[in-house]
């Protein structure tokens, strides 16, 4: 079974056990280091004992800046990595920086509060903490993603999550990727800690020297944020041109399909379905995301589709698209001025 497949399991499940490794965090958050500066942090899905987001931003608290660190996690104080989550009391952990000159958290530096409730991120004690923040960082449970993901727009916080990248066509989501509110980060997650009784599925895996099982090489996991990184401006190079042979047209959506990212046209003035992938590469000054095909949810094409033909996905031939386009994008105006007429019939028309 992949490990896209295994998460959508663990969604259904409620197994939410995969831990994020330092390395991956330290390679994503070295490209936001000024967006710390005299904020608030809230890490409220992490055991601080053992979370690599604690260890992250209380190591680096002065470098970064910080005005306050807090962590929150659901009945789980027990150091033992894999909890089951039983404990009888969760808590908050608060630090205010290093006081000793040693450059590190030490017990006595941390402020430890023992929660009325479990530590649930939905819940009342854990909403106050989250409105006293300024930007949230976790790794939010795989089956709650989009009523967490919600809760951060509610309350109107930055954050820098993680989370799969079939997210992005969420009801929740997708209208605010859409609209240029939030996008993908900087970097993929390549590892994750995984308990002692969970299969090894990714395509390779190792064993610490201290039992920790780790899977590696995870595929469509990455980091969702709102905060501002200087990679969602670099312009993607195109250099394939528009062919009626090469690209052909969707019978019930006026688009053309696009099955690599690396093939998009520089010549094609119209609307075009992309694949998932291409949200890596997505420069908003360059490119327009118009829509979703319907499979993903009724009214969100961007009225690209043709209800007449009573099928929701995007049909070639007669036969329904089976490639993994479900993006429909289209070049900035700015980006095409070169496009010959006869390729822009729907240049500058703007579906939004």
């Amino acid at each position: 079974m992949s490990f896209k497949k295994r998460m959508e399991k663990a969604q259904r499940e409620k197994n939410d056990e995969f831990y994020t490794q330092l390395p991956d965090i330290e390679n994503e958050l070295r490209h936001y280091t000024e967006h710390f500066r005299n904020k608030v942090v809230y890490c409220n899905c992490d055991d601080p004992t053992v979370s690599n987001f604690w260890r992250y931003f209380s190591l680096k608290y002065e470098s970064l800046g910080l005005k306050k660190l807090m962590a929150t996690c659901y009945k789980n104080p027990s150091p033992d990595l894999f909890s089951d989550h039983t404990a009888e009391r969760s808590y908050y952990l608060e630090y205010l920086g290093d006081k000793n000159d040693n450059r590190r958290p030490d017990p006595e530096e941390v402020n430890k509060v023992y929660l009325r409730g479990d530590g649930n991120f939905a819940s009342v004690e854990c909403i106050e903490f989250l409105k006293e923040a300024d930007i949230v960082v976790t790794n939010p449970p795989f089956s709650l993603f989009p009523k967490y993901f919600s809760q951060l727009i509610k309350y109107d916080k930055k954050f820098l999550i993680i989370g799969h990248q079939g997210a992005m066509i969420y009801k929740e989501i997708f209208p605010l990727i859409k609209e240029n509110k939030v996008w993908l980060g900087c970097t993929k997650v390549n590892e994750f800690a995984i308990p002692s009784d969970y299969p090894m599925i990714a395509s390779s895996h190792y064993v610490r020297e201290d039992g920790t099982r780790v899977i590696k090489n995870v595929n469509g996991v990455k980091w969702f944020t709102n905060l501002p990184h200087n990679n969602r401006n670099e312009k993607l190079i195109l250099y394939k041109r528009y062919s009626p042979e090469e690209y052909p047209r969707y019978d019930n959506y006026d688009a053309i399909e696009v099955g690599k990212v690396r093939e998009i046209p520089e010549d094609w003035g119209g609307v075009m379905g992309v694949p998932i992938s291409f949200m890596n590469k997505y420069n908003p000054d360059q490119f327009e995301i118009l829509g979703i095909d319907e499979n993903q949810g009724k009214g969100r094409s961007g009225n690209l589709w043709d209800p007449g033909s009573e099928v929701a996905a995007p049909i070639m031939k007669g036969k329904k698209n089976t490639h993994a386009s479900s993006f429909a994008i289209s070049i900035q105006r700015d980006n095409a001025s070169q496009i010959p007429e006869r390729y822009s019939q729907r240049a500058g028309r703007r579906l939004l």
